[in-house]
């Protein structure tokens, strides 16, 4: 397996602006940390991490760091990327001894067509979508996959289903923890007839509101004549 280098300078500025600066020259800010060194700022060259972030093994890939002194092998343990441009802002690198276990977190992928979905109409879902394990770093597998073919409704994947050497790696996730499930699809049940008119009849009626108008005050000239005629008539 070809051995990835990520190229890295010591970083002598901090801010804004100064990381600023560095996302223009295609640098990204950056911190190595962890194993008997001391933490240290760097930065680093943006497409790179990048490539390994986007590649098969993600953020669990083991590369080499170029530094000054030498070079350090380590993971990338958090970064922060720009949630409207994608572009990375900054990483997090761990240091990492090849004889030394470690904790990591591995993806957890599905296949298949659940019967549960496929033959009694359910809804398959995703719960949790990776589990933490320990191990070596060369043991550190690239996914877990789960096929969900069998899966009836109320039937659930679990970290017990994934099967893996205990002799190398030991599941860190609870073992009760829900992977994925089908279940039943969900439907707003309806009112019974009787119940929707028992509910209207117990409602009390509003109140008729006798609207004094126009009508009303032309039918009283109708019937009363005006004070004038009635003294011409006397």
């Amino acid at each position: 397996m070809e051995q990835i280098i990520v190229e890295s300078a010591p970083r002598e500025t901090r801010g804004k602006n100064a990381a600023r600066r560095l996302r223009v020259a295609g640098q990204v800010p950056a911190v190595i940390y962890g194993g008997k060194g001391e933490s240290q700022a760097l930065e680093v060259n943006a497409k790179q991490v990048s490539a390994i972030l986007r590649s098969a093994s993600g953020h669990n890939t083991i590369f080499k760091v170029r530094t000054k002194s030498g070079e350090e092998t380590a993971i990338v343990k958090d970064w922060l990327v720009d949630p409207v441009k994608g572009n990375l802002l900054h990483v997090d690198l761990l240091r990492i001894a090849m004889d030394v276990r470690m904790r990591v977190k591995v993806p957890v992928h599905t296949f298949g067509e659940a019967q549960g979905v496929k033959v009694q109409g359910g809804v398959f879902e995703i719960v949790t979508r990776e589990v933490e394990i320990e191990c070596l770093p060369n043991d550190i597998p690239t996914e877990f996959r789960l096929d969900i073919t069998e899966l009836m409704i109320g039937m659930a994947l679990r970290p017990t289903d994934i099967k893996v050497d205990p002799d190398k790696i030991k599941m860190l996730t609870d073992p009760m923890r829900v992977l994925a499930h089908v279940v039943t699809l969900r439907v707003e049940e309806e009112k019974p007839a009787e119940v929707a008119a028992t509910d209207a009849a117990a409602t009390p009626a509003e109140p008729e509101v006798i609207k004094k108008g126009k009508k009303d005050a032309e039918e009283g000239e109708e019937g009363a004549a005006p004070a004038g005629e009635k003294e011409k008539k006397k």
